[in-house]
C-alpha cells in the first residue's frame, strides 16, 4: 500500500497533436504553454495552448518553413514573455507571441540547434539577459538579445580536436551581475563547465555516454548541484559547491534504472532537492537528493574535497508508451508540469505531496 506521504504523478490531461513534438514550455505567469515541433512536410510549429476547465484548448499556431527543435523564455521578462527558439537549420529566433512575429533572428550555427537556455530575463540582480545555444556543429554560443548579429561568446573545439555534437546546454551560478556558468554536454560523454566571467573552461569530465540533459538545481544561486543524464539510462548528481583541484566534484551515480536513455532531468522550481527524470521507456521518476552530514572534508594536504549525498526514489510512473523528450515544471503552481513524448502527445501532469519532502 502507498504511504500517504508518497508523491503521486498523475496524468491530468492528454492531447494528441498528430505530429513530432520536441519541446514544451509554460508561458510565464499564465495558464498557457507552448509546444514546439514539426509537421510531416518538415515545417516548424509553435502551438499555444490554454488550460480551461480541465481541457487544453489550442489558441494559436505559428508555422514556419524550418522545423523547430527547442525553446526558452529564460532571457525574457515576465511582461514581454518572448520565446527564443532554435531550429533544424541552426537559426536562433525570438518571438513576440502576441503578434506572432519574430523580433530577432540570427543564423550563426551551421547545423541543428539541439538545446537552448535563457537567463537574466525574469530574475533580478543576476546579470544581463542572455541565451545559450548548443549545436550539432560542435559549438556553444552565448547571445545577448539586446545586441544584433554575432554571439557574445563562442565555445568551439580547439584546433585538432574532434568536433562533437553538443546535445545540451544550461546556465547556472548566476547569483550576481558578474558570475555566470554554462554547462554543455556532448555526444561522446564530455561534460564541460564554461565560466563566462573569466571566459575559460572551469571544469570538464567524461561520463562515458552521450550527455542528453544537464541542469543546475537553481540557476540564480551560487552553484549547488548539477544533474547530468546519459544515453544508457544512467544519471550523475554532482555536488558543485566544493571543487577539488585534482578530483573535481563529488558525485553520486544512479545506474539502477533499466529504462533506456534518460532524455531529461528537471528540478522542481519550488524545491531544488527534488527532480524528475524522463526516460526512453516512458517512465517519469521523481528523486530526492539527500545531503551528507557534512558536504566537504579536508584531506591530509589541507585541501577541501566534496562528499557525495544519496538519492531517494520517491515515485515512478509510466506516463507514455514512447520516450518522454521534454518536461517543464510550472514555477507558479507546485507540482504542475507539461511533458511531450515521441507518441505525439502533450500531457499536463500533476504531482502531489511535493511540499512534504
Amino acid at each position: 500500500m502507498e504511504n500517504e506521504e508518497t508523491p503521486q504523478i498523475i496524468t491530468h490531461i492528454e492531447t494528441n497533436l498528430d505530429h513530432s513534438l520536441f519541446d514544451c514550455k509554460w508561458i510565464p505567469c499564465s495558464a498557457k504553454f507552448v509546444v514546439i515541433g514539426s509537421i510531416p512536410r518538415g515545417n516548424g510549429t509553435i502551438e499555444i495552448f490554454e488550460i480551461t476547465s480541465g481541457e487544453t484548448k489550442k489558441v494559436k499556431l505559428i508555422e514556419r518553413p524550418n522545423a523547430f527543435k527547442c525553446g526558452t523564455f529564460g532571457a525574457s521578462s515576465d511582461v514581454e514573455r518572448r520565446l527564443a527558439t532554435g531550429d533544424f537549420k541552426g537559426t536562433l529566433e525570438i518571438w513576440d507571441l502576441e503578434k506572432s512575429c519574430q523580433v530577432y533572428i540570427t543564423k550563426e550555427h551551421t547545423d541543428i540547434i539541439n538545446s537552448i537556455d535563457g537567463m537574466g530575463g525574469n530574475t533580478s540582480n543576476c546579470g544581463a539577459p542572455e541565451i545559450v545555444t548548443g549545436s550539432r556543429d560542435g559549438t556553444v554560443k552565448v547571445w545577448d538579445p539586446r545586441q544584433r548579429g554575432k554571439p557574445v561568446a563562442n565555445m568551439q573545439p580547439v584546433k585538432g580536436e574532434t568536433r562533437r555534437d553538443c546535445w545540451t546546454v544550461n546556465f547556472g551560478n548566476s547569483f550576481n551581475d558578474a558570475e555566470r556558468i554554462v554547462t554543455a554536454g556532448y555526444d561522446n560523454g564530455d561534460l564541460k563547465m564554461f565560466d563566462l566571467r573569466t571566459m575559460s573552461l572551469r571544469w570538464e569530465c567524461n561520463l562515458k555516454n552521450g550527455v542528453c540533459s544537464a541542469e543546475f538545481d537553481r540557476k540564480d544561486i551560487p552553484m549547488n548541484k548539477l544533474v547530468a543524464t546519459t544515453l544508457e539510462g544512467k544519471f550523475h548528481v554532482f555536488d558543485v559547491r566544493t571543487q577539488n583541484p585534482t578530483k573535481g566534484f563529488a558525485q553520486v551515480l544512479d545506474d539502477s534504472t533499466k529504462s533506456g536513455t534518460i532524455w531529461v532531468a528537471r528540478h522542481v522550481p519550488q524545491n531544488r532537492d527534488i527532480f524528475i527524470t524522463c526516460a526512453g521507456n516512458g517512465h517519469a521518476t521523481l528523486w530526492k537528493y539527500e545531503y551528507p552530514e557534512q558536504r566537504y572534508r579536508v584531506d591530509d594536504k589541507g585541501v577541501s574535497c566534496g562528499v557525495p549525498g544519496k538519492l531517494k526514489r520517491l515515485q515512478r510512473m509510466v506516463i507514455s508508451t514512447q520516450p518522454i523528450n521534454a518536461l517543464d515544471w510550472n514555477r507558479d503552481h507546485l507540482g504542475l508540469a507539461i511533458a511531450t513524448a515521441y507518441d505525439q502527445y502533450v500531457r499536463v501532469l500533476v504531482t502531489t505531496k511535493l511540499n512534504l519532502h
